[in-house]
């Protein structure tokens, strides 16, 4: 039987992908959201069979305005027990130089679409006194970003967003976790361009263990992971630093 309907973003792949195997193994039923039909007919097939739950795609551009309203209004009939927003991407270069067009569809779907899916999801949630929320954020919010700062300042966004709705639910029967990953193995880097970056030539996660880690928090109602041992003793060290120190360590990072 299942426990519900998991909404999840950018599902087609990395840690998208991950999460949605983690919650069809979790019993969940699922909505996969991404661009591409083809290869979210395939995940959702290949799911549904390893799983027995019930899985649809759900090819939308977040980028597009339009397209959370679109979601909610496709899902109107399902419960949605866990939302998911994983999909996000960045833009690299000087801020002078990047592309505004770019960075406009950056906003839209790492934050405007993101608080868009919560604002729909969010109040049901609280009628049925359930549900989980799992934001997807990034170490990058806590230090400035050069080369890199629509993305950084985004996901800073992502991660305050989400303490404050996890504080405002808290005690309602409803949980809103963000999920900071570092440096991860998936298709962001390729299409954000930083693949030959300092900040991808040491360590970086498998978005399998990034995933583990976000479904953990979230089914335990965490309102913060940061994902890896590594990272999460970085990030400590990002309270003490100054910013402008950080910011130059970002800097180099960034540069390839």
């Amino acid at each position: 039987m299942s426990k519900g309907t998991a909404l999840i973003t950018g599902a087609s792949s990395g840690i998208g992908a991950e999460l949605a195997a983690l919650c069809a193994a979790g019993g969940y039923d699922l909505v996969l959201v991404a661009r591409s039909a083809e290869k979210l007919a395939e995940l959702a097939a290949g799911l549904s069979r390893a799983h027995g739950i019930a899985a649809r795609p759900l090819a939308a551009d977040l980028a597009d305005p339009a397209a959370a309203q679109a979601i909610f209004e496709q899902t109107r009939g399902d419960t949605i027990e866990i939302l998911i927003n994983n999909a996000g991407f960045g833009v690299l270069g000087p801020y002078a130089e990047t592309d505004w067009a770019a960075e406009a569809r950056l906003l839209q779907v790492n934050i405007v679409a993101l608080t868009h899916l919560t604002k729909l999801y969010l109040p049901e949630m609280l009628r049925r006194r359930s549900g989980r929320i799992l934001n997807v954020g990034s170490t990058a919010a806590f230090v400035p970003g050069p080369f890199m700062a629509m993305y950084y300042a985004s996901k800073a966004f992502v991660v305050s967003f989400s303490h404050a709705i996890a504080n405002e639910v808290n005690g309602s029967g409803v949980t809103v976790t963000v999920l900071c990953p570092g440096p991860t193995l998936t298709g962001f880097s390729e299409a954000a361009g930083t693949s030959e970056s300092k900040l991808f030539q040491g360590s970086a996660m498998s978005a399998a263990e990034v995933a583990r880690d976000g479904y953990r928090a979230m089914m335990a109602g965490k309102a913060e992971v940061i994902s890896g041992a590594r990272n999460r003793w970085m990030m400590l060290g990002t309270r003490l630093a100054p910013r402008t120190m950080l910011a130059g360590i970002a800097r180099r990072l960034n540069s390839t």
